[in-house]
């Protein structure tokens, strides 16, 4: 059976692109070709692609995301750290999850909650 190899693209509504293309470049690492940018690289990894209920809140900033969007981060401590100096606004404090790993929360400047995820190195 064929089947797909990764993510290529994700792609979302935004009232100001261009800056929010720059906020997720400047504070996460991410890429997005805007503006001559190079687009972002993944590093290997596990990746989740899975269908919540509709009304479901623990993913999102309200019933307006439709998408959340999780980035696996290396270090969570210093990315949060990192995100906090820069006065963004990181969304409660770090969760663990046995088994699976540690979990932070930061809201873009659209109001979309982005969740940040430390996998357990025994993956």
């Amino acid at each position: 059976m064929e089947r797909v190899t990764g993510i290529g693209g994700v792609f979302f509504r935004a009232n100001e692109p261009v800056e929010l293309a720059h906020w997720y470049r400047d504070q996460l690492g991410v890429g997005s070709g805007v503006d001559g940018d190079s687009v972002w690289k993944q590093e290997p990894g596990p990746t989740v692609f899975a269908p919540v209920e509709s009304d479901a809140g623990y993913y999102f900033a309200g019933p307006e995301q439709g998408v959340m969007v999780n980035f696996r981060v290396r270090d969570l401590d210093a990315m949060v750290a990192q995100l906090r100096a820069a006065g963004a606004d990181v969304d409660g404090d770090i969760e663990t999850e046995e088994g699976t790993g540690r979990f932070a929360w930061v809201v873009d400047p659209e109001g979309n909650r982005v969740q940040l995820w430390e996998p357990h190195l025994n993956e």
